[in-house]
């Protein structure tokens, strides 16, 4: 009984809140840049006409402003350099999509759920740093970066 109890609470793996940092970052960063930022360079020009602008940047600007989020900051998220920071740049485009874009809606057919997931997994990485595995803690030694 024992052994069952042991491999359904999976204690053969290992705790590592630094691995865990690193998944996240990995799949967080990768995630948003390859299917959210990239396809917005991709296609800037056919899709700056009808981009959201929430605050009234002008939808050129606040497509750049997506832009750089989703692609510098997450790729920034990855590596983990200047981790609380592209997080918070994450944290805020998500923010501005769930919250201004798509009204606080968690259902239907301009759901922000999406959004609202990414703003946990970057708020998450915000509140706790890169971790061991991450260029800052290499560069300013083992503490949160």
């Amino acid at each position: 009984m024992s052994s069952l109890v042991n491999i359904l609470q999976l204690r053969a793996v290992p705790v590592s809140v630094n691995l865990a940092l690193l998944a996240l970052r990995a799949w967080l960063g990768l995630s948003m840049l390859l299917l959210h930022g990239w396809v917005k360079v991709v296609n800037f020009s056919a899709m700056v006409s009808h981009f959201p602008d929430p605050f009234g940047l002008g939808q050129k600007t606040t497509l750049i402003l997506a832009i750089f989020s989703e692609v510098v900051c997450s790729a920034l998220l990855v590596v983990g350099l200047f981790t609380r920071l592209a997080a918070l740049g994450g944290a805020a485009a998500m923010a501005i999509a769930f919250f201004a874009v798509h009204n606080s809606q968690l259902t239907g057919q301009q759901s922000g759920e999406l959004a609202f997931i990414y703003l946990a997994g970057f708020a998450a990485i915000v509140l706790a740093g890169g971790g061991r595995f991450s260029v800052d803690a290499t560069s300013h030694g083992s503490g949160p970066a």
